[in-house]
């Protein structure tokens, strides 16, 4: 059974992950990295059953960073290595969040900062509600950018803005992150959730496997060379094209109607 500081919904085939320590404003405690973790290695192997998975924030803020008050949940984080909880922790929820098999929305409402920042940016499609703010905070406690932040958001936004942004430690709102190429959407606060569960709603009604693929693709281009990339299309479109969802595709185009996606 899962715990409450992550609460788990399946709505339409759409899992939502909500970060639920809405008085610390979701601040990452170990305890929370390996509740989300947990989730992710279920819908992974299939034990949740879902064809799109959305993250949220319960409360006024996505999430503050790092819980630096508890740490695991029974020690100060003065306590702990920072490098060894990235290596321990972290690490390996982000690398199984990338292999994610399934369409991620990351839906940020208030604060997503340290982090918080890297995980709200995360998702391959980002909505922010308009009061929202992206904030790397972390030269502000003596730290680095960590989380994949170094990683991600250089390919985003480019290396100029990038530095920057974590440099400097600007607060930076909703309608410059979109600006910025940093995040998809921007909405009015109260349709945020109205709006992301529509998205993902469309999402899990769509060819599960093909997008889980297509996601692959983009991530493994960072390290691919072009001929290498194309060859890895090849080899992903020869997976797809074996799908029942492709026969039914292809069906539904011939016969000039709307395609009825199982996800398989």
């Amino acid at each position: 059974m899962m715990s409450d500081i992550v609460k788990t919904e399946i709505i339409d085939n759409v899992a939502l992950l909500t970060l639920n320590d809405p008085d610390r404003l979701n601040a990452l405690s170990l305890d929370m990295i390996a509740e989300l973790h947990k989730n992710i290695i279920l819908i992974n192997n299939g034990e949740i059953k879902a064809r799109c998975l959305v993250i949220t924030g319960a409360g006024r803020g996505f999430c503050a960073g790092a819980n630096l008050i508890e740490g695991a949940g029974k020690s100060s984080f003065e306590d702990i290595d920072p490098g060894k909880a990235l290596e321990e922790h972290y690490h390996p929820f982000l690398v199984d969040l990338k292999n994610l098999k399934i369409p991620l929305i990351t839906a940020v409402n208030g604060v997503a900062a340290g982090a918080g920042c890297s995980l709200g940016i995360f998702g391959d499609i980002v909505y922010a509600a308009k009061s929202s703010y992206f904030y790397q905070a972390f030269k502000f406690i003596g730290l680095v950018a960590d989380a994949s932040s170094t990683f991600v958001i250089p390919r985003k936004i480019g290396m100029a803005r990038a530095l920057e942004f974590s440099l400097i430690g600007e607060k930076v709102a909703a309608d410059k992150a979109l600006d910025w190429g940093l995040i998809n959407h921007v909405v009015e606060d109260d349709k945020l959730m109205s709006t992301v569960m529509d998205a993902a709603t469309n999402l899990a009604e769509g060819p599960t496997v093909a997008l889980g693929l297509m996601k692959q693709l983009y991530w493994d281009s960072f390290a691919n060379t072009f001929e290498e990339q194309i060859s890895a299309e090849s080899k992903a479109q020869t997976i797809a094209g074996k799908t029942e969802d492709s026969k039914i595709g292809v069906m539904s185009f011939i016969q000039k109607q709307k395609a009825k996606f199982k996800g398989k």
